[in-house]
């Protein structure tokens, strides 16, 4: 995966000088070069503090007990869609925090949750790096997860001068709870012909 983003953006960037070259524009690309890599750097530091503080706040909740806790209550939900993981294990405890963290709007800081959660799951079902259904299933829901407060969207509103940053928010849930739907019910329609094929 790793290889084939590498490959992506040097893609990218080749493209980018063989056509401003091509098309004479070569001193456009370095203007925009200079200019968005200042603008990258600004945008990762005002990402950074939001990060730090929600990453401290799951960790906090690991280490408090809360986790367990969210399992247990979302439990009735992780049972029908995981199925064959262990509700109180380190898989299910790790992708209900990402679900949470998703649920706030928080896709940068539910990242490394996501990632925790489909490690444990290949552990706990021994799948020796092919999808299971849970990890099917936890992809599609942390894609097309239902966000109720879009928290780094509003941010980014607010820095490009959006006076009402939350009005997105009707439109946010029916996007999100339209492809949440679409999502799991794609999943699941198509889960035997995964298990046929592996």
């Amino acid at each position: 995966m790793t290889a084939m983003m590498n490959y992506i953006f040097a893609g990218m960037v080749l493209f980018s000088f063989v056509f401003a070259a091509l098309t004479g524009r070569m001193d456009k690309l370095s203007e925009a070069a200079m200019t968005q890599a200042g603008q990258a750097v600004t945008l990762l530091l005002s990402l950074m503090g939001m990060m730090c503080m929600w990453n401290g706040l799951m960790r906090v909740a690991q280490a408090s007990g809360l986790t367990k806790h969210l399992s247990r209550l979302l439990s009735p939900v992780t049972r029908r869609l995981f199925h064959g993981l262990d509700p109180d294990g380190e898989a299910v405890s790790a992708a209900t925090m990402n679900l949470v963290a998703n649920f706030l709007g928080l896709g940068n800081a539910a990242t490394p949750l996501g990632i925790k959660a489909v490690c444990a799951m290949e552990k706990e079902q021994r799948a020796n790096g092919r999808a299971t259904d849970a990890m099917a299933m936890f992809i599609v829901l942390n894609t097309a997860s239902i966000q109720l407060i879009p928290a780094t969207t509003a941010m980014l509103r607010v820095q490009a001068g959006a006076s009402v940053p939350l009005d997105i928010l009707p439109a946010t849930w029916l996007a999100s709870g339209v492809s949440l739907a679409a999502g799991i019910a794609a999943a699941m329609l198509l889960a035997p012909l995964r298990r046929k094929k592996q």
